[in-house]
């Protein structure tokens, strides 16, 4: 791309126009200032239609080959499904053209490390959709975060219990990480159940997003993965990195929608940062950190309460959300006002990284490295055993 076109805006093709696709990628690139909604392809003319008539799409087709090699279309979102990703990602590839893949990146690790190959060899711009990334709450914990751990300053009331004489730790310089997710397994579509379609279950499609954070905010390369699990709905992850670091993933699908999903909580050199779903970083022993920073929410339908926002607000209007839809006897009626969870700010840093003016949004390296983390878990899982990474 040349450098007077370095700010216009790129005309996207989606390929897969699912129910991600058309409550996310579709609206968020039709409202984006830096793409245009060019051309959306499915094998569904209903789906096609909804996109024209409710999105603005520009074409519709169901020919994937001829959406990419559209001399108009300048990138790719690809939200198929991950049985469908290698053919499209070769195709873009040839045509030289950027590529949004969701996650995970493949169901496989030979088809996944194929695409890593695909990517390279092309050097296309490529970004796997860990939206969590993108959101305004994780981007501004990840640079507190990691800002401390490279230069820590000294908190002057750190306690200490003895004057003198303590060792010195050769780990007192490494960081630690606690992921905790609540859902709920009645809100899961029917292809979750089916081995065809899901061989792995959510220990794939749900991990890669919090192994990548995990790898994300540690910083470090992952050596050994230990994994409990309980049936499909509980499980326990602990990922050891080869400097030290340690992070842990409690996910519990036996929970409920009445209480925020996410929950994560970074500690290194005596400071934390934590991030309570998104909505609110609390850190503690940061110099210059604010304690408490809250964050816009997405649709609030009760805007007149929790207005002091943050966890407190968001937790005041789900429960006023829960009340209605209890007296009404309509569950839909529990989304209330939702947390930023990147998906838009994804395709806008993706345009950025493309135009030459942002960095690298998720590399296609990132996302092989969380989904080799999440296949690590799946087999420790089954084995009884830890897996180092090099087995995977």
């Amino acid at each position: 791309m040349n450098t007077n076109s370095k700010q216009r805006k790129l005309n996207f093709a989606v390929i897969g126009c699912g129910m991600l696709a058309r409550s996310q990628h579709i609206p968020n690139i039709a409202k984006s200032d830096k793409a245009t909604l060019h051309t959306c392809c499915d094998l569904s003319d209903d789906a096609l239609a909804e996109c024209r008539d409710k999105h603005g799409a520009l074409h519709i087709t169901k020919d994937y080959l001829a959406a990419i090699n559209d001399p108009e279309v300048d990138a790719i979102c690809l939200a198929t499904t991950e049985k469908v990703r290698l053919a499209p990602i070769e195709a873009a590839a040839a045509a030289g053209k950027p590529v949004y893949c969701e996650k995970p990146l493949a169901r496989e690790l030979d088809e996944m490390r194929r695409i890593q190959e695909v990517v390279h060899q092309a050097g296309i711009p490529f970004c796997v959709g860990h939206n969590r990334r993108s959101a305004p709450a994780m981007v501004d914990a990840h640079r507190i975060f990691r800002a401390h751990m490279t230069d820590p300053k000294p908190c002057l009331w750190r306690f200490k219990r003895e004057a003198s004489g303590l060792p010195s730790l050769t780990s007192s310089g490494v960081a630690g990480m606690s992921v905790r997710i609540n859902d709920d397994w009645w809100s899961w579509k029917k292809w979750v159940f089916d081995k065809e379609q899901a061989p792995h279950g959510p220990m794939l499609f749900e991990m890669v997003h919090f192994t990548d954070l995990c790898n994300w905010f540690m910083g470090a390369e992952p050596e050994m993965v230990t994994a409990i699990e309980s049936g499909m709905l509980n499980s326990g992850v602990v990922i050891s990195y080869k400097t030290g670091e340690l992070a842990t993933i409690m996910t519990c699908s036996n929970g409920t929608f009445g209480y925020p999903k996410e929950l994560y909580e970074m500690f290194g050199n005596s400071g934390a940062v934590i991030v309570d779903h998104m909505l609110e970083v609390r850190t503690a022993a940061i110099e210059g950190a604010p304690d408490r920073m809250t964050y816009a929410m997405l649709g609030d339908k009760h805007p007149d309460i929790g207005t002091e926002g943050g966890f407190s607000g968001y937790w005041a209007k789900k429960q006023a959300a829960c009340a209605e839809a209890e007296k009404a006897c309509d569950p839909s009626l529990i989304f209330t006002a939702e947390p930023d969870k990147g998906h838009a700010h994804a395709i806008d840093r993706f345009v950025d990284e493309i135009n030459g003016t942002g960095p690298v949004v998720c590399g296609v390296d990132d996302a092989v490295l969380a989904t080799r983390v999440a296949f690590a878990a799946i087999k420790s899982a089954a084995e009884h055993r830890a897996v180092r990474m090099e087995e995977v």
